[in-house]
């Protein structure tokens, strides 16, 4: 596409397979935005795309990441506020006809499995070394080994008595984030041969199964395999990025599926109509004044080559 679109709190500068979100830095943005910085979304990533009216006289451009390509997205389990969403553009309401073209050429770049989840994760995770404070003690990882030293004013005895912990990504098979903007928010690792939720007899918020009782719980602030969150400790800005990394890292030292590519299909690249219909809108902003002519030029031959 190769255009650009300034919405609040954000920018996303449109390539030719991604779209890069440019997060701003200022005491209005979200501190989960600001610690992201920037993502480029490749728009294989993406399931769909909407675009809808928004609080206080905005219009809101919104894209969906497939289920399993978004690391950030998969640790955040749909545990994220609305103004902490990063697939969330909000904009004037007098921009709603320039969203509603950029909205039509997203959904025309969208690739033939968008609506299945992804067989891998297709967005890059934030990058370590990290880390941050909870309540009980300290998190890091240094992309292979995740660590946690114990607070002796916060930790529990269980978790003095079993010692500050190291746990190679590779041992590891998934990560359980809850929002610290909940109650009872933690991070919790679940190691390799971990038993499953039918396993364990009552399954309870806040509480994991037992290394050596599969058929009961322990609570999390008795578990030496998880931190705890609370006021000012393991914020989402922190915490969930530190999820996503340690995610991706466990991802990685999986076998990957084996996957059978789809026959290629004969035929235009893109739907006749939808591709009318982008040039329709093409046409209005060039009418409006928001595409010079040589934008439009360049543009509408873009979209003819793609008959």
């Amino acid at each position: 596409m190769g255009d650009v679109l300034a919405g609040i709190h954000a920018t996303w500068e449109f390539d030719t397979d991604s779209v890069l979100i440019r997060f701003e830095r200022g005491i209005r943005t979200p501190r989960l935005f600001q610690s992201l910085r920037e993502r480029r979304i490749p728009y294989a990533a993406l399931s769909s795309v909407a675009l809808f009216p928004g609080k206080r006289g905005t219009v809101v451009l919104h894209a969906v990441p497939r289920p399993g390509a978004d690391p950030l997205w998969e640790a955040a389990a749909g545990q994220l506020k609305t103004g902490c969403d990063p697939y969330r553009l909000a904009l004037p309401a007098e921009r709603e006809t320039l969203a509603e073209y950029y909205a039509a050429e997203l959904r025309a770049v969208l690739g033939p499995d968008a609506s299945l989840p992804a067989d891998r994760f297709l967005v890059a995770a934030p990058e370590a070394p990290m880390q941050f404070k909870a309540y009980d003690g300290r998190a890091g990882f240094d992309g292979s080994l995740v660590s946690f030293r114990w607070s002796w004013t916060g930790a529990s005895s269980a978790k003095w008595k079993a010692g500050d912990q190291t746990f190679p990504v590779a041992e590891l098979c998934g990560v359980e984030w809850r929002s610290p903007d909940a109650m009872e928010g933690y991070l919790r690792l679940v190691p390799r041969g971990a038993p499953t939720d039918a396993e364990v007899a009552v399954p309870v918020p806040g509480l994991t199964a037992g290394p050596d009782t599969p058929g009961q719980c322990v609570e999390v602030d008795q578990d030496p395999a998880a931190v705890l969150f609370g006021r000012g400790y393991g914020p989402v800005h922190e915490s969930l990025p530190f999820a996503a990394a340690v995610l991706e890292s466990v991802r990685r030292t999986q076998p990957a599926p084996l996957v059978t590519a789809p026959a290629p299909v004969g035929g235009p690249l893109h739907d006749p109509a939808g591709v009318a219909e982008r040039m329709r809108h093409l046409g209005e902003l060039h009418q409006a004044g928001l595409v010079t002519d040589a934008e439009y030029s360049a543009k509408k031959a873009e979209l003819l080559a793609e008959l």
